[in-house]
């Protein structure tokens, strides 16, 4: 496999996944894990999913040890049997992480799983009897602050789920735009990806911006049934919930808004003019809010 970003290994800990056709390729990132990571592990484990019919591509991506060997203990104790391609870069970078990963996926479809969230038994199952190779199937999802599952958390794209779930919605427009602000929580068909990457350059923000990417590709959306759960945890000092300085707020705003006219710009044919408005004004008042409270 070619290097890129830095230094990496692939270790196959089961079948030799190449060999084998795959439906989907489940892509976990992770940088200096804590035991939550077991916890997501474990999910993938308890899939009622076929277990040939997926494979797990775990990337550790920054510091090895001691999280390297822990790792692949767990892997040859618990996920004997298993499709799993782990991987280590020096690199660090969650975008980095995801791109080495999608250039050894071999599934028909991927799904993104962060390291500190977890999925329900069925999530595979569900998703995937939703999909179809012009439909990107979405679940529901559960927030939670960590250390309490049974206290759930506020969490906007829940209201959508409902919403647009009852109203049976089948086609991408702006009022189910927050499930795109994301990779998580659905299954893309491959075909939508090819060779297209997460920027790198990014550290906020950048699942937006790859969404936004790869949507002049599809136009229609499922909803899988309510067993298709995606665990959000939400846990002090992570990426999603610490505190950024709103100079690097600001900053960052701006390059998603020159971005998305790139991309934009590059197939207006292709791309639909109304979710690239709402991801322009969804960026746009983020960059203001932080401004106006400057003045």
């Amino acid at each position: 496999m070619q290097e890129i970003g830095g230094k990496f290994e692939v270790r196959e800990m089961s079948l030799n996944i190449s060999l084998i056709p795959l439906t989907v390729s489940v892509i976990v990132p992770t940088y200096k894990p804590q035991d939550y990571l077991w916890e997501c592990l474990d999910s993938l484990v308890a899939q009622t999913f076929p277990k040939e019919d997926f494979e797990v591509i775990l990337v550790l991506n920054g510091c090895e040890e001691p999280y390297k060997s822990t790792i692949e203990s767990y892997i040859s104790q618990r996920m004997n049997g298993m499709n799993v391609n782990f991987i280590h870069t020096d690199e660090g970078g969650v975008s980095n992480a995801r791109n080495l990963a999608l250039d050894c996926a071999q599934g028909d479809y991927v799904t993104f799983i962060d390291d500190d969230d977890y999925v329900s038994p069925r999530y595979l199952e569900l998703l995937y009897e939703k999909s179809d190779s012009e439909t990107i199937s979405v679940c529901i999802p559960y927030a939670f602050k960590d250390g309490d599952v049974s206290i759930p958390v506020f969490y906007p794209i829940r209201e959508v789920y409902e919403e647009m779930h009852k109203q049976k919605v089948v086609r991408i427009s702006s009022r189910v735009r927050k499930y795109f602000s994301g990779c998580c929580m659905k299954l893309i068909p491959r075909n939508y990806i090819k060779n297209r990457r997460f920027d790198v350059r990014f550290k906020n923000g950048e699942d937006a911006l790859f969404m936004f990417l790869i949507s002049d590709k599809f136009n229609k959306i499922s909803f899988a049934g309510r067993e298709a759960i995606y665990y959000r945890r939400y846990r002090e000092n992570s990426a999603v919930t610490r505190k950024r300085k709103r100079s690097e707020v600001i900053k960052t705003g701006l390059m998603h808004i020159a971005m998305y006219i790139v991309y934009y710009l590059r197939r207006p044919i292709s791309y639909n003019l109304n979710f690239f408005l709402t991801r322009i004004l969804a960026a746009t008042h983020g960059v203001w809010v932080n401004i106006k409270d400057d003045l």
